[in-house]
């Protein structure tokens, strides 16, 4: 038996026009529907692809501290943060985490699930818990007393606006803190 020869069709050559044997032609009307709903669909591609233009980032500044009642050898305090949104388009979120260290050394952590928006060019005031461990505090503390200055404390504060479907809006603020003397230790 022979194997039949690639590119013949019944022992012809195939042709190389469509339709093919088994398929139809489409009319211009279904050809013109089928080119209009491509189009469309490269529209809205292109569309999203431009929604995730690059922002600048959210600018943060720290407005407050208070303290709460802890639990056990815990400290906990609320931040209060404020946010600017010098973008276009609002940002919206649906959950925090806040990260601080002090001295390049982890000191504070706190998530919240709340929900809001910092409307586009606008800012808006937020508040997160945030819990400081006893090892982080003690940790601290002999590096504060041990230094020669409590001026200038060099911070970091890293945090995360949950809820685009891109993985939120991160923020970083960096700055010094001046501490009260705690009295000073003779060396």
């Amino acid at each position: 038996m022979n194997a039949p020869r690639l590119g013949l069709y019944n022992g012809r050559q195939r042709p190389h026009h469509f339709p093919r044997p088994g398929m139809r032609a489409l009319s211009p009307r279904a050809s013109f529907q089928v080119l209009l709903v491509l189009s469309t669909l490269v529209a809205v591609a292109l569309g999203g692809c431009a929604g995730m233009v690059a922002r600048d980032p959210v600018r943060v500044n720290v407005v407050g501290l208070e303290a709460l009642p802890g639990q056990g050898l815990e400290m906990r305090f609320n931040v209060k943060l404020r946010l600017q949104n010098p973008n276009e388009t609002p940002i919206e979120y649906d959950g925090l985490a806040l990260e601080l260290e002090l001295n390049g050394k982890p000191f504070a952590t706190g998530v919240s699930d709340q929900q809001g928006r910092v409307p586009r060019f606008g800012e808006t005031v937020i508040v997160i818990p945030v819990t400081v461990s006893a090892l982080s505090a003690v940790r601290q503390a002999i590096g504060l007393v041990t230094d020669a200055t409590l001026d200038n404390v060099p911070y970091r504060l890293r945090g995360r606006l949950s809820g685009s479907p891109f993985g939120g809006t991160t923020f970083t603020e960096t700055g010094t803190l001046s501490l009260p003397a705690i009295g000073k230790i003779d060396r």
